[in-house]
């Protein structure tokens, strides 16, 4: 079985999400705002929906198709968010997705993250290159995809439907060479 590694940074411990993480994950996720700024995280985020979710990450990262981690402070030991890659090794491409829990918004912790795991994408999984996507109106978003690097490559008129509602999406790239 292939491990999926940890990464640690100044702040921050990203490793494999286990199930001791559900309660904490569910509080966290399970906040409106939270889901409101991505395209994926549900809302209501209902009892054993974490569970679910954690037992699936071992499987896809064995496939090659995801690395996902859990962002834990680490001078609390606590569980603060989530940041992961999309792997389509065909393309040598990913794209990278990250939350991080409201009690913890502002901090940098997200860029901080962000920054670990697109290296990680380039170094370890050697890929060439990294892109994501952000609500228009989600731009704090956007500023962690300017700090580590990435270029604005587009802006989606009405690309995604979320909660009934017609969203534009801004689109950024970073390739291998770039950094």
């Amino acid at each position: 079985m292939k491990e999926q590694p940890a990464i640690e940074t100044k702040r921050l411990i990203l490793r494999p999400h286990n199930l001791d993480d559900a309660p904490e994950l569910q509080r966290l996720i399970g906040d409106r705002d939270i889901a409101f700024t991505t395209t994926n995280i549900p809302h209501p985020y209902e009892d054993g929906m974490a569970e679910e979710w954690i037992q699936a990450r071992q499987e896809k990262f064995e496939k090659g198709e995801k690395a996902e981690f859990a962002i834990v402070h680490r001078a609390q030991g606590r569980l603060i968010g989530g940041v992961g890659l999309s792997i389509d090794m065909q393309n040598e491409s990913t794209e990278i997705g990250y939350w991080i829990g409201k009690p913890y918004w502002g901090q940098g912790y997200c860029t901080e993250a962000a920054r670990a795991v697109l290296e990680y994408g380039f170094e370890v999984l050697g890929l060439n290159r990294v892109h994501s996507r952000h609500f228009t109106r989600n731009p704090a978003s956007g500023r962690v995809m300017q700090k580590i690097g990435m270029k604005h490559e587009g802006h989606l008129r009405q690309a995604i439907k979320k909660w009934g509602k017609f969203e534009d999406w801004e689109i950024y790239g970073i390739l291998r060479g770039e950094r």
